[in-house]
């Protein structure tokens, strides 16, 4: 029943999406194939508001209101008994508002392990034609994990439920076709299982895309967690796949070997291995108002 929800959820929001896209008076083509604006700023580095799986430096447009719906599925490794991973599956439903051209506020909810999420995104400086050389956004996070029971921890407090994430993305346009990202990352979690864990992490991040057509990019991202704990059961995310402009929205196909979507889950919990096959093949739909 859960698997058959979920199909015709997905075909739900594909048929609205397709619809609405038809009457959508601003194109998003424009501004993604815009490379200097009036004030000599350069614009459209990245199509979307991730880059795979990590933050970009797009910002919404102020009063722009996004609505993405992500899912990741189960490992490719299951292969047919598991219909490549389809019967399995984690779904985050995401809201996104530009309350100035500079700040963006955001409110997620992720099924995987029933985390909820606000951020902030903000412009520290943009990249300028002939000008500065890079753009400087600065991103925050707070999730709260609220599947974890008593049972599990009996000491547990609302505090332990708590994440913290702190980033500042550094990108450059070096051209129309290509744009990279640098992305140190800090994150504290109130409550680590594995007792060799700090709670204060560290990581760093890079991704990049390569324009394909004027409506197809490649993208690729990875973090290195620099302090993970040396018994560690998870990997260090490694994600890539293709964004699709159609007007109206961007479609994101995605690989990645982390199933989780929120900003401090993909980065501590990613458990696949790309050398074993053992993979997650999902999709970001979002769509601007």
């Amino acid at each position: 029943m859960e698997v058959l929800f979920m199909k015709k959820s997905i075909i739900y929001f594909l048929l609205v999406f397709s619809v609405t896209s038809v009457v959508a008076q601003d194109g998003l083509l424009d501004e993604l194939n815009s490379s200097v604006s009036l004030n000599n700023s350069v614009s459209s580095t990245f199509k979307a508001l991730k880059i795979v799986n990590l933050e970009s430096t797009k910002l919404a447009a102020k009063k722009d209101f996004y609505f993405i719906i992500s899912h990741r599925f189960g490992s490719l490794k299951g292969g047919a008994k598991e219909f490549f991973g389809l019967d399995q599956s984690t779904i985050r439903f995401s809201f996104f508002y530009g309350f100035t051209d500079w700040l963006t506020l955001g409110f997620s909810r992720s099924s995987f392990q029933k985390t909820y999420d606000v951020t902030a995104k903000y412009k520290l400086k943009g990249q300028q034609n002939n000008g500065f050389p890079v753009s400087i956004v600065g991103f925050n996070a707070v999730s709260v994990n609220t599947q974890q029971s008593r049972a599990n921890v009996p000491l547990l407090e609302y505090k332990h439920r708590l994440t913290y994430l702190s980033q500042l993305l550094i990108s450059r346009k070096f051209s129309r076709s290509l744009s990279l990202e640098l992305a140190p990352i800090y994150f504290h979690e109130n409550y680590v299982s594995n007792p060799l864990q700090d709670n204060n992490q560290y990581a760093i991040g890079g991704g990049g895309r390569i324009k394909i057509s004027n409506r197809v990019t490649f993208n690729v991202d990875y973090v290195y967690h620099l302090n993970r704990a040396e018994n560690s059961v998870f990997k260090n995310p490694l994600s890539m796949g293709f964004d699709i402009e159609t007007g109206g929205h961007v479609f994101q196909l995605i690989f990645s070997n982390a199933q989780p979507m929120y900003d401090a889950g993909f980065i501590t919990n990613a458990s696949g291995d790309w050398t074993k096959g053992d993979v997650f093949f999902g999709f970001n739909l979002s769509r601007v108002f």
